[in-house]
């Protein structure tokens, strides 16, 4: 069963920067909207960013101007550029269509931002 796959989270210090990929078994063309949502414990998964498949992108007002999401068709990939990292990005990302679907939860990637 299709799933999509997270990679590229990591510790870093506020001011940092991280790449997240997200690849799927699937053509990610095929999404009409693709997402990336992040959760920390405790609290609900929220949407972090998402692109429509003409390329239109959105944010939630948290990250705007500091996250940047896109993808790579030869790739087969999606990914989330974040920069001027936070404490409060600290969360378990995921990538999922938007809305998402249940059966295409990964397992997420972890971003810490410490010092």
């Amino acid at each position: 069963q299709a799933q999509m796959v997270e990679s590229g989270g990591g510790l870093v210090q506020p001011g940092g920067s991280l790449r997240l990929s997200c690849g799927t078994s699937m053509n990610i063309f095929s999404f009409g909207r693709l997402g990336w949502y992040r959760q920390v414990p405790g609290k609900e998964r929220e949407l972090v960013a998402y692109i429509l498949s003409n390329g239109l992108t959105n944010y939630a007002d948290s990250v705007k101007d500091r996250f940047s999401i896109s993808r790579d068709g030869a790739k087969n990939t999606m990914y989330l550029q974040m920069t001027s990292l936070k404490p409060e990005d600290t969360a378990v990302y995921y990538c999922n269509s938007q809305p998402p679907v249940r059966h295409l939860w990964g397992q997420g990637t972890q971003v810490t931002v410490s010092s």
